[in-house]
């Protein structure tokens, strides 16, 4: 047992009570509109506005693989944005998932979470356009949430 609980649904609508934050991965690009982000701008403008000043304003603040930035969306939701992923395309270097920056990116998270006192909410992060594997990312997850006592739903969509 892993301490994650999936469920079939959307992760833009996390299912539980008190401070949510929502987590999902970006490129390192300051490329917002497809996958999971179209989901997350079509609930909130905030998040897309929020990493697309973050990528341009990049010269000086902490914008890179591994950094996360938290949006405050509503009175009880957040949306972690994690730089997770190196570019948008498969190459010649492989798939663009980078998880030595989801760990570190988690780390993050976690120390947030239990700051706000939240549970947290995503989809298979780091698994869709980034190209990773859920056998890499989960055990992250598990690590750097579970063993912190941070409650992690996962939302399988559809």
């Amino acid at each position: 047992m892993s301490g994650i609980t999936y469920l079939k649904g959307d992760a833009t609508a996390p299912q539980a009570k008190g401070v949510k934050l929502i987590v999902h991965v970006c490129n390192d690009l300051g490329g917002w509109g497809k996958g999971f982000v179209l989901a997350l701008s079509r609930r909130w403008p905030e998040p897309e506005a929020a990493y697309r000043r973050w990528h341009r304003e990049r010269a000086g603040n902490d914008f890179g693989l591994g950094a996360v930035q938290f949006v405050q969306v509503s009175a009880f939701v957040w949306v972690a944005n994690l730089v997770g992923q190196r570019g948008i395309r498969r190459g010649s270097a492989g798939v663009p998932v980078r998880y030595e920056a989801i760990d570190a990116g988690l780390e993050t998270v976690a120390a947030r979470a239990v700051e706000l006192g939240a549970s947290v909410h995503m989809p298979r992060i780091g698994c869709g356009l980034a190209g990773g594997t859920w056998s890499r990312i989960e055990p992250l997850i598990v690590q750097r949430l579970v063993s912190r006592d941070v409650p992690v739903t996962v939302y399988d969509f559809g």
